[in-house]
């Protein structure tokens, strides 16, 4: 019998490829295919935003404006503590010295309008300079070309900036933490709301055995990620996959669930939209 396809959007980071190798390459049984489409998050907030893939990744901040098209999996996230953007600069703070009062009106490279880091930059309310959108890779190189003075990096950069002559001007997870008490969600799964819930729960649990065969099977997805990282030195990319991969990704629970909440509610605050009154997660 031929199953039946759903498209299937996530991004080239390990953490991604990681978790969703055994679902795409269908080493275990699935009642979906996935047609694989592979980009940047912030390509895949914008296709969400116009319903184009059935089940995607998502930035956290990215959902609140997608509600209404797409429901949230309890598998799948990146979400947890000391995992979160940094905000870093060409030039060292000076000692004792608040970042936004040294670099307040600086211009600050950003890695897309839609996502979490854009999200926390604007909430912590200290930085009103220009923001400039590039997609994640490209922010270290434009502060090293001295393109911007500031710089909020995500995902691999937080292990790689200082070797590359970079410097912490501000953690905005941390500061997300202090000021929430709340683990920060990145990045979650969605699925199309049209599908249905029936659905939606099947990806859910296909999504979160994928992982588990991950986390048994180290090795079988080892060249889809290495094929697709960024960063292609082995200790970085497992470094990655430590620090974005956790039990939240197997299961947000009520934890995780309540730390979404208050991301989406803040975001929802923060555009002056309400959040659409629908169910955020999959039951």
């Amino acid at each position: 019998m031929t199953l039946p396809t759903l498209s299937l959007g996530i991004s080239p980071c390990p953490n991604d490829t990681f978790i969703f190798d055994a679902l795409v390459h269908e080493r275990i049984p699935a009642p979906f295919r996935y047609d694989l489409h592979m980009a940047d998050v912030e390509e895949l907030n914008l296709l969400a935003r116009r319903g184009k893939l059935a089940v995607t990744k998502l930035s956290a901040a990215a959902v609140a404006s997608v509600l209404d098209k797409y429901i949230v999996l309890n598998a799948g996230a990146a979400l947890g503590r000391g995992c979160g953007p940094l905000l870093v600069s060409r030039t060292p703070l000076p000692s004792g010295a608040l970042p936004e009062k040294v670099w307040k009106d600086a211009p600050i490279a950003i890695p897309g309008r839609l996502t979490t880091a854009n999200l926390l930059l604007s909430l912590h309310g200290g930085f009103s300079g220009n923001r400039q959108e590039m997609v994640f890779d490209e922010v270290m190189p434009a502060l090293e070309a001295g393109r911007a003075d500031l710089g909020v990096i995500i995902h691999e950069g937080r292990f790689t900036y200082a070797e590359r002559g970079l410097h912490l001007a501000l953690d905005l997870g941390r500061w997300w933490e202090k000021h929430t008490g709340q683990a920060l969600p990145l990045g979650l799964i969605a699925v199309r709301r049209d599908l249905g819930m029936e659905t939606a729960q099947l990806v859910d649990d296909a999504v979160r055995r994928s992982l588990l065969y991950a986390r048994t099977h180290p090795e079988a997805g080892r060249a889809f990620v290495e094929k697709n990282a960024q960063e292609m030195n082995p200790a970085v990319m497992a470094q990655h996959i430590a620090t974005f991969v956790n039990d939240y990704s197997l299961d947000l629970g009520e934890e995780g669930r309540s730390a979404v909440r208050r991301l989406l509610e803040a975001a929802a605050r923060e555009s002056g939209m309400p959040l659409q009154d629908a169910p955020v997660f999959v039951s």
